[in-house]
């Protein structure tokens, strides 16, 4: 079978090629692939190429398909695998399979036949050994995608931990009825935290949301009132902090006992020393976004490790449960990924899209990658529209949706775009 895949041979050489794929062997699953977000994760394995700890060193000869955050339909089961996944069913994947000898593999990174940027794939024994493959029984493909990323939220609020005066045990997790920050907060992921916050299983009693740059606070406002987190019983505030005296007014919104849990969604050394700076008695940092530099270093005041109990986590992605439970909270309506979905394309804008991703404004850039069309912000959707009928109609359905993508945007936009090259990893034989 034939698929048409965008494959990494080294630092930014991506190539969108059709190959064929090897036959399904027993203990494989040959899928389709319908959605993939990208992830910032994607352009630093594509700038660093081979030199990432996770990308094989031969891809100039044996390229890797890009792209770990996607989701499809299974089409065919190896003899082992019958009984367990059928045709039709819907899927997403876990990339962060943690294989035993080799745990830094992962789909979208060290494999030749799976990875989110193409149209077919073989999910090699690996990811099913280690039962990386979910069935999915929700009706939206892009939903699926984003449990991958939301994975990696739960995930950090999951490794949270806080101890009672005297004792030696871990309670994990954030605080109940606690205080919280997220700091560069207006991002896509950090959407995605203040959506756990406000409906998962724990809540603070006050959330704190920081940024720099006001459009971007602005549009995170619209999406989470600071009324509706009231009637989820959580005082939620949006905090530009580009100006002076950002850690004392931080500090003053708890009355200057400082927060339980701080969360940094950026890469940034001052933003984790301002971290270190708001934190509580027994407070918990977590460092969320990982750096791209393996020489990165921020200042941290040890003397508050010492007599505060001040501690650090750092979390790179989420693991099975933390999946499993993202998708519970989509099914039972709770959480809603398209948060952080600011733009959509086809396949064919994929390559450039990744390799540029830190220049591109907004939040998740999503991919379907059975159809082609160029990247398009859905905030542009109404001004495009004028020209194109496909994009009016979608600016139409996002209008019904406060701006934001849906299932019924998802449905009309597959059955209406032009398709990538015709035949290309369309036949299901």
């Amino acid at each position: 079978m034939k698929t048409l895949a965008l494959r990494l041979y080294g630092k930014n050489d991506l190539r969108l090629e059709e190959f064929e794929l090897p036959a399904l062997a027993d203990n494989e699953v040959l899928a389709d692939v319908v959605t993939n977000s990208i992830c910032m994760s994607d352009h630093k394995a594509t700038i660093q190429g081979s030199d990432h700890k996770r990308v094989p060193k031969d891809i100039d000869r044996n390229p890797i398909i890009i792209g770990h955050e996607f989701s499809g339909t299974v089409l065919k089961a190896g003899r082992k695998y019958t009984s367990v996944f059928k045709p039709g069913s819907k899927y997403s994947i876990q990339p962060a399979i943690n294989y035993p000898g080799r745990v830094l593999d992962a789909p979208g990174y060290s494999f030749h036949h799976i990875g989110g940027q193409s149209t077919c794939v073989i999910i090699p024994k690996e990811v099913l050994e280690m039962n990386c493959l979910l069935p999915y029984e929700g009706e939206g493909y892009f939903e699926a995608s984003l449990s991958e990323p939301l994975s990696c939220i739960v995930g950090a609020f999951n490794a949270q931990y806080h101890f009672a005066p005297g004792e030696y045990v871990h309670k994990m997790g954030i605080v109940e009825n606690g205080t919280t920050a997220i700091l560069a907060g207006a991002g896509p992921m950090g959407l995605g935290g203040v959506d756990l916050a406000l409906h998962g299983p724990r809540k603070p009693r006050l959330l704190v949301v920081t940024d720099v740059d006001q459009l971007r606070l602005d549009r995170a406002a619209q999406i989470f009132a600071p009324a509706h987190a009231g009637e989820c019983g959580v005082d939620l505030r949006y905090v530009n902090t580009s100006g002076s005296n950002a850690v004392q007014n931080l500090k003053d919104l708890t009355g200057g006992e400082g927060y339980d849990d701080v969360f940094v969604f950026a890469p940034v050394a001052p933003l984790i020393e301002q971290a270190s700076r708001i934190l509580a008695f027994n407070g918990c940092l977590n460092f969320f976004a990982g750096p791209s530099k393996p020489d990165f270093f921020a200042q941290v005041n040890f003397y508050d490790v010492h007599y505060m109990g001040h501690h650090i986590v750092g979390t790179s992605g989420g693991n099975t449960d933390d999946m499993r439970q993202g998708l519970d909270l989509m099914a039972q309506g709770r959480l809603n990924p398209a948060v952080m979905i600011t733009h959509i394309g086809g396949l064919d804008c994929a390559a450039e899209a990744t390799r540029t991703l830190p220049s591109i404004p907004g939040g998740k850039k999503l991919i379907y990658t059975r159809i082609s069309m160029p990247l398009v912000a859905i905030a542009d959707l109404v001004t495009l529209g004028q020209e194109n009928p496909l994009y009016a109609t979608l600016a139409e359905i996002c209008g019904r949706h406060s701006g934001l993508w849906s299932l019924e945007a998802e449905k009309h936009l597959l059955a209406h775009a032009a398709p990538i090259r015709a035949g290309f990893g369309l036949s299901r034989s």
